[in-house]
Formats: C-alpha cells, structure tokens, sequence
C-alpha cells in the first residue's frame, strides 16, 4: 500500500505549494526590494546621496516628543511595506515548504546548514525587523539554530544592494569592511550559536521529520489563517511599542559629536552598543554616517556603525524572542557589539 505522503497527488500538491510560495516571494520582493533598488543604485552612483539621515541633524538630537513621534512615523512609512511581506512569507514557510525538506537542509547543526542559511538570506535584502518573522517561522519548522540565525542576520548585514550603496556613497573601503565583519558575524557567530542550544535540533533528524509530516497535515488555508493570525498578534503590538520605546532613548543613543572627542576607544564601545539597541530601515546606516562624519564624526564610531547599526535591534531581538533560545540572543547581541568595536578599531587604521 502506498504512504499517502509519497502518493502523486501528494507530491503535486507539495509541487504547487512550494511553486506558490516562490511566486509570492518573488513577486514581493521585486515589489517591496528589487525594483526600487534598482532605481536607488542608479541614484547613489551619479549623487553620491541615497537620502538624508531619518536622525536628522546631529545638532538636533535634543529630547522631544515631536521628535520621537516624527522618526516612529518616517522609520514605519519606509518599511511597512516589507514588514507585511516579513509577516506575510514568515507565515507561508510554515504552510507551503514541507518540513522534511526543510529539515533535511537547514535542520543540521552543521556548518553547511548554517552556510545554506546565511546564503538564502542575500536575495532577501530586509531589514532586521522585517525579516524576524521570517526567521520565526523557519524556528517553528524546526530549522536549527545557526541556519534560521545566518538567514536572520545576513539580511541585513549582506544585503548586496546596500554594499552597493555604500560603494558610491561612502567608498570601497567602507564596503569592504562590512563585508569582511559581516561575514564573520552571519556565518561564523551563526554557526557558534548552535553550541548554546544543544537541544534545539534532535539528533535523530528522520524521527523529527517523520514527526514533522504528520503536523503538515490539514487544510492548508485553516494553517494559514492560524499560523498568519499567531504571527500578526504578536509581531504588530510588540514592534510597534519597541519601536517607540527606541525612538524614546534615542537622544542618549549616540553622544552628540560636538561635545565629545569623535575618535576615541570609549567613543567606538559606545556607537557599537548604541548601534546595537537602535533601529533602523534597510540602508539607513549609510545616511546616517554620511551625517555624523560631515558632523565631525571619527572613522572609527563611524566603522562601528557600520555593522551594528543594521546587523540587529532591540525591537528584532524582542521579535525573535520565543523563536531562539534566551541564551543564543545574549550571544547574538555580545557578539555584534564586539565585532561592531573590533570594526570601528579597524576603522580608525584604514578608513
């Protein structure tokens, strides 16, 4: 007798699924990414300039309420649009992709796996809030620790339309810099993570595929609506108020240049923690240090910027809370402030 899971309408259904899935990726990201970075490249390369600072003048980074409300409704204007897609794929990988395949690819802790993770991630070009509920839902498919981590940061950390920004805007050096940390931090922090949850991914991977089979059973629309409506309750209120709570601290984030010596140790331990907390949309981080450098900023907070002020958030952490262990987020967010100081140190000898 043939298993149903085997069985050719099944296999055409997975067929169809995962056909809709790639579709909706697709068609969205060339919506919400693709196509406006075309168009933003071609602007970097002839001005120089892909926008100004959503921090405004650094002059100006006194405490108000006017303020505050003013950059939570510029930072939701320019990413509402791909939190929705965030929300709208994290729900469908756990609807459309079988879990078996999933598993069986990104289920390991390995370094392929962690690798085939990272690598997925560069066609995404999303922020780190966005693609939070990306990497949530590849958590509940049971996708290990290092792999759903390396998709989550190589987001934003590799997004290779932002490397291309930076090219124009601010110098190959900078890229080169980002490239060289960033690395370190998706692939090799990613695959370190795995140590801190040894219990995250059995062993037995054909057992909790066997498993995982079972749970993808159902109408696939009725999986959908919970799995979407699970997501939505709990990702909206919770980015929405940690966004305001940043936007809150922000004033006392970044030291304003003026007052301070722009170039110092203490002064790079500080961005790269600043940076860390602090959120932002894709490619804000090059504006911003354009800002702060015309300010008078250092080479090296400026370096610091460069990694942690897109690599993660204090709204994505609390994003991706329930998906990854306590324990693997304090690694995380150790790690970016470390390499985030190491990248400044090395911006202060080559930028």
């Amino acid at each position: 007798m043939n298993d149903p899971a085997t069985s050719p309408s099944s296999s055409k259904r997975t067929v169809l699924y995962v056909a809709l899935f790639l579709l909706v990726a697709v068609a969205g990201l060339a919506y919400v990414k693709w196509m406006p970075y075309y168009g933003k490249s071609l602007t970097a390369a002839t001005t120089h300039s892909i926008g100004d600072s959503i921090l405004g003048d650094p002059a100006d980074s006194g405490f108000s309420w006017a303020g505050t409300w003013s950059y939570v409704i510029s930072y939701f204007n320019a990413v509402w649009k791909a939190a929705i897609l965030g929300i709208l794929l994290g729900s469908l990988v756990q609807v459309l992709i079988p879990s078996n395949w999933l598993m069986r690819v990104l289920g390991k802790t390995s370094f392929g796996s962690t690798a085939i993770g990272g690598l997925s991630s560069l066609p995404g070009m999303m922020c780190t809030c966005c693609a939070a509920p990306v990497a949530a839902g590849l958590r509940k498919k049971n996708v290990s620790v290092g792999a759903a981590l390396a998709f989550w940061l190589g987001n934003p950390v590799l997004n290779p339309a932002v490397l291309i920004f930076m090219t124009f805007v601010l110098s190959w050096k900078f890229t080169l810099l980002r490239v060289g940390f960033g690395l370190l931090l998706v692939f090799g922090v990613s695959y370190l993570a795995n140590r801190f949850a040894p219990n995250a991914v059995p062993a037995e991977v054909d057992r909790v595929v066997e498993k995982a089979e079972e749970d993808d059973g159902g109408p696939f629309f009725a999986r959908w609506m919970k799995s979407l409506g699970t997501m939505a309750l709990y990702v909206l209120p919770t980015y929405f108020l940690s966004v305001l709570v940043i936007a809150l601290v922000r004033p006392w984030l970044f030291p304003l240049v003026a007052d301070v010596s722009p170039n110092t140790v203490l002064m790079i331990v500080l961005f790269a923690i600043g940076g860390m907390l602090f959120v932002i949309p894709t490619a804000a981080e090059i504006p911003i240090i354009q800002t702060f450098m015309s300010a008078g900023l250092g080479a090296g907070p400026a370096g610091a910027l460069l990694l942690t002020l897109p690599a993660i958030s204090l709204p994505s952490l609390l994003l991706v809370a329930r998906s990854f262990p306590r324990k693997v987020l304090w690694f995380t967010a150790g790690s970016v402030v470390l390499l985030g100081i190491a990248s400044g140190l090395t911006g202060l000898l080559v930028l």
